[in-house]
C-alpha cells in the first residue's frame, strides 16, 4: 500500500509529514493494521519485530485523533529515555502540532499540559497526574502504550497494568494501541484489551541469528569463519565486525563485566579508527571526564576507553556520560559499546552486530537464572540499521561444541514466553488501593474487587479470591495507619492519606516516616529515616562501621508500628539502609565522589540516583511533617545540603548560579563566607583570581 492511498483516511498534513521522511510505502504490519481498521478507532495490539514500523502505526491514529477528531493523543512508555527520544522525533516530524513531554516531578499536576495536542509521558508520571486529578483525560482520543511486554516486569509491570485498566474506564471512547516486539501471548493481551491483533515477523533489515564457537559463526543453514585472530570470542566477533566497517553492541550481565569487556576490546578496536573519528572521540572523552566536579576512577577509565573507540554503558554512569557515549556511537565515532541488558530497553542504538555474551545472570536472594527468550529477542532486535545495513547479525557464544545446538534450540527456535500479570502481591497493591480511594475513583471493597477483575490479573486468573484477600488486608492496614476511614461500606481517604498518594510514595514508607518525625534525630538519623524506605532500594552493601552506627538509631525502629520483617518480600537487613545513610552523610560532609564511590563500592551514577531519591523523600517528609505539625526546619536545611553536597556553612553561597560545592568551598576558605561578603570591594579580585574573569563576572553580576 502506497502512502498516497491513505488520502481520505488520514489528514493531508500527516501524509505530507510521513512522505517528507522518504516513506512512500507501508510495511506489511502497517498495511495490515490499516486494512484491519486502525484508522476507524478500533483498539489494536501490534506484535512485530524492532524496526518493522510500529511507531508509524502509533502515529497515524494519534494524528488523526488530533487533527480530525479534535482530541488529544497520549503516548506512554516505561523508560524516560524512550519518552524523551520519541518527543524529539515527534516535534521534528509534526512541527504544526503542540507536542509536550512530562517525565519529571511526581508531585505536580502539570496544568500546562492541557494546552497540548500530543502528550508523551512515562508510566509513573501519567499515573501520578491521575492521582493529582488531571482534568484533560476526557479530551483524550488515542492512547499508545509502547513496550507493553513490560506488564511482565516485577517493578514496572503492576503500575502499567493498573494504568491501562484505569484508562480503559476513564477514557471509554479513546482508541488504545499497544506495541511490542516480544509478546508470547499477544492474542491473550489483545483479548484482554478488546483489541484487534496484528502479528508479523516482517523486518526491513534481515536478521542473521547464530552461535559463535571457535572462530566460526554457526547459523541455521550455514557456517561462517570470523575475520580476525583473537582466541577470545567477543574480541574475535568485534574484529570481524570492524573488518566489515560496522559497529557492535555487546551485552553483559553485570556492570563489572561491561567494564572488563570494554577493556578487553579497546586494543583491537583502536587500530580501526580514522583521524576524524579520533577527534570526535576526544571531544566525547572530555565531556565524560568533565561530567562531575572531580572525575572518579570510573570516569577516568571510561574517558580513556572512549578515546580508543570503545565504551561501557550501565546505570552507574551519570546522565551526561551516558548521553556522550550514545551520541558518539550514533555518529559512528565509537565502534563498540559494552552494556548491561538495560540498554536493550531504552534508547534506540542499533548496530550491525549484537552479541549477547552472557545468557545467565545472578539475582540477589534467587541465585543464577537464564535470560528469557523474550529478553534475548529484545536485545537481538538492536542489530541491523535500516538506513545503513542490508542485514543485521545477532550472536550468542557457546562454551563447547555441544552447547551450540542447545543455545540454538532455546533462543533461536524457542517460543517467546507469555506475558503474565505481576499484580498479586501486597506491597504492589498498597499504593494503588490508596490512590483509588484518594481520587474517589473506587470507594468500596466491592468496587475495588470489580476493578481488579478487569485487570490482566483478573483476565488470566478468573478466580481472584486470593487477590480479594490481599485487598482486604491492604484496606485494614491503610485504616490502621490512619490513611483511610471507613463509613459503612464506603472508604474515604484522610487528609494525610490523600497527600501520601499524591507524593507517590509507598504507604509503608510514609507510615515509617511519620512515626520517625515524632522522634529526636540528628542529620545521620534523618538520613537513616529516608534511606530505610522502599523507594531507596537497592541499598549499598553493608559497611563495617554500620553496626555501631545503627545501635544509635535502632530506637527509631523500636518505636514505629512498621515491621519490615513481616512486610518485606526479601530478607531485611537494617545495616544496608544505615550504610546508605552513612554514604549520603559523607556526601553532605563534602567528601569527594571518588572517595565515596570507593568506600561504598558504588558508582557515580548510583550515588547520584540515591541523592535524587533522597531529595524526593526529604521533600515528602517535610510535606508530611506539615500535616502532623512537626517542625521541618532541619529537614529543609538537610535537603539543601544534600542537593549540593555541602556542610551547613556553605548554604548561603550555593544560592548563586555558577556556584556549586567546589566553588563555594573555595570562596569560603578564601574569606568569602556569604553572598553579602561579595559586595566588599576586595572580593571581586579574589573571585576573579579563583575562577577567571568570565565566571567571576557571572557570579558578581548576581550580587549587583
Amino acid at each position: 500500500m502506497e502512502i498516497g492511498d491513505l488520502d481520505g483516511k488520514l489528514p493531508k498534513e500527516a501524509i505530507e509529514s510521513i512522505s517528507s521522511r522518504n516513506i512512500s510505502t507501508l510495511t506489511p504490519p502497517q498495511e495490515l493494521a490499516v486494512k484491519e481498521g486502525l484508522l476507524s478507532g478500533k483498539n489494536f495490539v501490534i506484535a512485530a519485530p524492532t524496526a518493522s514500523g510500529k511507531t508509524l502505526i502509533a502515529e497515524m491514529p494519534m494524528i488523526k485523533s488530533v487533527l480530525w477528531d479534535r482530541k488529544k493523543a497520549v503516548y506512554v512508555a516505561p523508560m524516560r529515555a524512550l519518552v524523551s527520544e520519541k518527543h524529539t522525533d515527534f516535534k521534528g516530524t509534526y512541527p504544526y502540532l503542540k507536542v509536550a513531554m512530562s517525565i519529571g516531578e511526581l508531585d505536580s499536576l502539570d496544568d500546562w499540559l492541557a494546552g497540548y495536542d500530543i502528550i508523551l509521558a512515562s508510566t509513573e508520571k501519567l499515573d501520578s497526574l491521575i492521582r493529582h486529578g488531571v482534568g484533560w483525560l476526557d479530551d483524550v482520543g488515542c492512547i499508545i502504550f509502547d513496550e507493553v511486554h513490560m506488564l511482565d516486569d516485577n517493578g514496572r509491570g503492576p503500575t502499567l497494568e493498573i494504568l491501562i485498566t484505569r484508562l480503559k474506564r476513564m477514557c471509554k471512547n479513546a482508541q488504545i494501541v499497544a506495541l511490542s516486539a516480544t509478546v508470547g501471548n499477544a492474542k491473550e493481551i489483545a483479548q484482554w484489551l478488546g483489541a484487534v491483533l496484528v502479528e508479523s515477523d516482517y523486518r526491513p533489515v534481515q536478521l542473521k541469528k547464530g552461535i559463535a564457537f571457535d572462530g566460526t559463526a554457526h547459523y541455521e543453514q550455514e557456517e561462517e569463519e570470523l575475520h580476525g585472530s583473537s582466541k577470545i570470542p567477543e574480541i574475535r566477533i568485534a574484529e570481524d565486525t570492524l573488518e566489515r566497517k560496522k559497529q557492535i553492541l555487546v551485552f553483559y550481565s553485570t556492570k563489572k563485566n561491561t567494564e572488563a569487556g570494554a577493556e578487553r576490546l579497546s586494543a583491537s578496536v583502536e587500530r580501526y579508527l580514522t583521524a576524524e573519528e579520533r577527534i570526535g572521540l576526544q571531544e566525547a572523552s572530555a565531556a565524560i571526564l568533565g561530567a562531575l566536579g572531580k572525575p572518579t576512577s570510573q570516569c577516568e577509565k571510561l574517558a580513556r576507553l572512549v578515546e580508543k573507540g570503545t565504551a561501557f554503558h550501565h546505570s552507574g554512569l551519570v546522565n551526561a556520560q551516558r548521553h556522550a557515549v550514545e551520541e558518539a556511537f550514533r555518529r559512528g565515532y565509537l565502534k563498540a559499546i559494552c552494556s548491561t541488558t538495560t540498554l536493550g530497553l531504552g534508547v534506540n542504538l542499533p548496530a550491525h552486530t549484537v552479541l549477547v555474551r552472557d545468557t545467565s545472570r545472578y539475582r540477589q536472594g534467587e541465585g543464577s537464572e537464564r535470560l528469557s527468550v523474550n529478553e534475548v529477542t529484545q536485545l537481538f532486535g538492536r542489530a541491523g540499521r535500516p538506513k545503513y545495513d542490508k542485514e543485521g547479525r545477532a550472536l550468542l557464544i557457546a562454551r563447547s561444541k555441544s552447547e551450540i545446538g542447545e543455545l540454538y534450540n532455546r533462543y533461536m527456535n524457542g517460543e517467546l514466553e507469555p506475558v503474565e500479570s505481576k499484580l498479586g502481591v501486597m506491597p504492589v497493591l498498597r499504593t494503588h488501593v490508596l490512590a483509588f480511594i484518594s481520587t474517589r475513583f473506587l470507594t468500596t471493597e466491592e468496587s475495588i474487587n470489580n476493578f481488579m477483575s478487569e485487570t490482566l490479573y483478573g483476565y488470566q486468573y478468573s478466580n481472584i479470591g486470593e487477590l480479594k484477600g490481599i485487598t482486604a488486608e491492604v484496606l485494614d492496614e491503610l485504616a490502621q495507619w490512619g490513611f483511610v476511614e471507613r463509613k459503612g461500606s464506603v472508604y474515604d481517604a484522610t487528609r494525610i492519606g490523600r497527600r501520601v498518594s499524591e507524593l507517590y510514595i509507598d504507604p509503608l514508607s510514609a507510615k515509617w516516616i511519620i512515626d520517625s518525625l515524632h522522634r529526636e534525630r540528628d542529620e545521620l538519623g534523618n538520613l537513616f529515616v529516608i534511606c530505610n524506605t522502599i523507594e531507596m532500594r537497592p541499598y549499598v552493601r553493608a559497611a563495617k562501621e554500620a553496626g555501631v552506627a545503627f545501635m544509635r538509631y535502632q530506637y527509631l525502629l523500636a518505636n514505629s508500628d512498621v515491621n519490615y520483617e513481616s512486610q518485606d518480600l526479601m530478607y531485611y537487613d537494617p545495616l544496608k539502609p544505615m550504610s546508605t545513610a552513612m554514604m549520603l552523610n559523607d556526601w553532605i560532609e563534602e567528601k569527594g565522589e571518588r572517595e565515596i564511590t570507593k568506600d561504598y563500592s558504588t558508582t557515580p551514577g548510583a550515588l547520584f540516583a540515591k541523592i535524587t531519591n533522597a531529595d524526593w523523600l526529604l521533600y515528602s517528609s517535610t510535606e508530611l511533617g506539615k500535616l502532623i505539625r512537626v517542625s521541618t526546619a532541619r529537614l529543609l536545611e538537610l535537603r539543601v545540603r544534600l542537593k549540593y553536597g555541602i556542610k551547613k556553612e556553605l548554604a548561603d553561597l550555593v544560592r548563586l548560579e555558577q556556584v556549586g560545592r567546589v566553588r563555594a568551598r573555595l570562596m569560603y576558605d578564601n574569606g568569602i563566607r556569604s553572598v553579602a561578603d561579595l559586595r566588599r570591594e576586595d572580593c571581586a579580585a579574589k573571585v576573579e583570581t579563583l575562577f577567571g574573569k568570565e565566571i567571576a563576572g557571572r557570579i558578581l553580576d548576581q550580587v549587583k
